[in-house]
């Protein structure tokens, strides 16, 4: 452990005794320092210890290092804890003696916060839901396996949308989830507290919109340095312009990326009333959602698959009690909210509207495709309404050029919802400045509870099918290597494989190369469902698969997001591995659901480029809590299997 790490984790931590009074001499003054760290020195410390050294047995002398005291003192101070029944000691030959707890199942049954301040990371062992809801406030879940404890990070935009009024809140929470003040860590969330309000949006009352700064200073040196006339008009007064309209989401998104989110305090539309009742009851998580978006107005709704986003949304619906414009993807997944919103709220279908490529109406809740939505031939419908409440589902798209035309509509309220905002071009601080603040809930918490199953995830090494294709692969190059290894003829006979292995399961195959789906299709003598598939052909055999008429069908990347299929309990991903880390958790998350034992399969060729790209894509599962098996399939049969160890 670096002494950076050392000196952080023991900063704050432990409370240095006060001076002795008026000591005789300075060897009067060790002495007694001594006498005190003694008294002083507790089981706590020594865990803290263990926690620095990485190790629950201790020497003397490593203890005096982390608590940076002489070793006759920390040698002194474990005796007296010992003598207490605290911690045992055992002679070995490298050292005289090392120390370790009485139980040692204190290190790993007990919740230890430890904080380091500098890198404004917090690692915790087994935190209870509590904490865990204290930290989601400030501080960003970046590796929840719990092998290493849970590492939270507090970054600058986990600050600026901390769900609080005041900073003097947003500091007892801090100290609620850390047991403990700490200090460094405070002054910087309290720095970044101040950048998050120092610039709002608000409406003038002859209807214009106004940019203000909190100060002239920062108006000057941040706004009308990185602002022109393409977003202002002119200056009103030292700390107010005048914005053009239209360029509000582009304003945001500047100030957001030199470290200063907007406040949006416009006096927007909110549209015709509509009443909405909600005919489900919300899970505390979901209703604890639909408060914070009602605090601030706007928002994204970030929980793994399964864990009931819409119906959340259908909650914040409810209580924004406006007409609704939902964005989709696709025609499918605007079937899919029409018949949920029917089902789940009091509207009756007369109120409910689709417009897309098959549909054309414009009803209080209407739900069209992003496409549509961004054609000017189409906007003007959508403009000339007024919404109380814009839902943008599966909202990772919205900073594509395509998708992004349709944040143009302004309304009071803004909904994302997304299981990944996550984008290959690192676009997603867009995402939430375009729609709202990230809201969620961490999955391993949601997995725990049992509101979400959590899926077994093995990434499987195949053998080449056959000498043809292992030899094209070694001559060819680049994006054709790549193409060669995900088309392996050897993953069929892993699919028969894997498929017999789980004879009564409903499983999909997922495959990113059309060939291959229907090679794949016809040796199982199945359906592939592709973009190619008619929606009336593909609509029917999603209602087959939900009625449990049907336990197996390929899928192309149509698949990936847009289609609900709440009752897989198998997927197989048999080539898609170069696709993005939102992929990888779109097509985990098809299993995703209350009911336990769902499988993941990823298929890669061993030996080639897709082992890495199994990884890369499926690590970021293994930090929010998923275990990740990784298994070898021996050349002969696909049934004789080395186990190589978890990830």
């Amino acid at each position: 452990m670096t002494d950076e790490r050392a000196s952080e984790a023991t900063d704050g931590e432990r409370h240095q005794p006060d001076a002795p009074a008026a000591p005789a001499d300075d060897e009067a003054v060790e002495e007694t320092e001594h006498e005190q760290d003694d008294d002083q020195f507790t089981l706590a410390e020594f865990h803290d210890a263990s926690q620095e050294a990485g190790r629950p047995v201790l020497t003397a002398a490593a203890v005096a290092r982390t608590l940076e005291i002489p070793t006759e003192a920390a040698r002194e101070a474990l005796t007296n804890l010992a003598d207490r029944g605290d911690v045992e000691r055992l002679a070995v030959e490298t050292d005289p003696i090392v120390w370790y707890p009485s139980e040692l199942e204190d290190l790993t049954d007990r919740e230890r916060v430890v904080v380091f301040p500098k890198r404004r990371e917090i690692v915790v062992d087994r935190p209870d839901q509590f904490t865990r809801a204290q930290l989601s406030q400030f501080a960003h879940l970046a590796d929840g396996n719990g092998e290493q404890g849970y590492r939270y990070v507090v970054r600058p935009e986990d600050v600026w949308q901390a769900p609080h009024d005041s900073f003097d809140t947003l500091a007892r929470t801090m100290r609620q989830a850390l047991g403990q003040r700490s200090e460094a860590l405070e002054d910087w969330v309290h720095s970044q507290w101040d950048r998050a309000h120092q610039f709002r949006l608000t409406t003038h009352e002859e209807g214009y919109t106004v940019l203000e700064a909190k100060s002239p200073e920062i108006m000057g040196n941040v706004a009308r340095q990185k602002l022109d006339e393409e977003h202002v008009h002119a200056p009103i007064s030292d700390t107010e312009d005048w914005v053009r309209e239209g360029s509000e989401a582009a304003i945001k998104r500047l100030l957001y990326e030199a470290g200063y989110p907007v406040q949006d305090h416009r006096d927007l539309e909110s549209g015709e009333d509509l009443p909405i009742d909600l005919e489900i009851s919300l899970r505390d998580y979901q209703r604890t959602w639909v408060d914070r978006f009602a605090e601030g107005g706007e928002g994204v709704f970030v929980g793994p698959p399964g864990s009931g986003k819409t119906i959340a949304a259908m909650g914040a619906m409810a209580h924004v009690g406006g007409e609704t414009l939902v964005l989709v993807p696709s025609r499918d997944l605007a079937r899919q909210w029409a018949d949920a919103i029917e089902e789940y709220t009091s509207l009756e279908p007369h109120q409910i509207g689709q417009y897309h490529g098959g549909r054309k109406e414009v009803r209080p809740v209407t739900i069209a495709t992003y496409q549509i939505a961004g054609m000017d031939r189409h906007r003007s419908l959508f403009d000339d309404r007024e919404w109380g409440l814009v839902v943008f589902d599966e909202c990772q798209h919205v900073p594509s050029d395509v998708y992004r035309r349709s944040t143009h509509l302004q309304s009071r309220h803004r909904l994302g919802l997304s299981a990944s905002p996550i984008r290959e071009d690192d676009r997603q601080t867009e995402i939430f400045t375009l729609v709202g603040p990230p809201i969620g809930t961490d999955w391993e918490a949601l997995f725990e509870a049992g509101f979400v199953a959590e899926p077994e995830l093995e990434i499987r090494y195949v053998p080449w099918g056959d000498e043809e294709q292992r030899n094209a692969y070694a001559s060819a190059d680049g994006q054709e290597r790549y193409r060669i290894a995900a088309k392996n003829r050897g993953k069929v006979d892993d699919v028969r494989y894997l498929l017999s292995a789980h004879p009564d399961a409903k499983a999909l195959v997922f495959v990113d190369y059309l060939e291959q789906g229907r090679d794949i299709a016809a040796a199982l003598d199945v359906p592939f469902l592709s973009g190619e598939t008619p929606h009336h052909e593909r609509r029917r055999l999603l209602e087959e698969f939900r009625r449990n008429e049907r336990d197996l069908l390929v899928i192309s990347r149509v698949g990936d997001e847009g289609i609900d299929l709440p009752t897989a309990d198998l997927a197989i991903v048999a080539s898609g591995l170069g696709g993005s880390r939102r992929q990888g958790t779109q097509r985990a998350g098809r299993t995703m659901r209350p009911a336990g034992g769902a499988l993941v399969y990823v298929l890669a060729t061993r030996g080639t480029r897709e082992e890495d790209f199994a990884r890369k894509q499926l690590q970021h599962l293994g930090r929010k809590g998923m275990t990740i098996r990784e298994q070898t399939v021996e050349p002969s049969d696909g049934n004789d299997e080395s186990e190589a160890d978890d990830e």
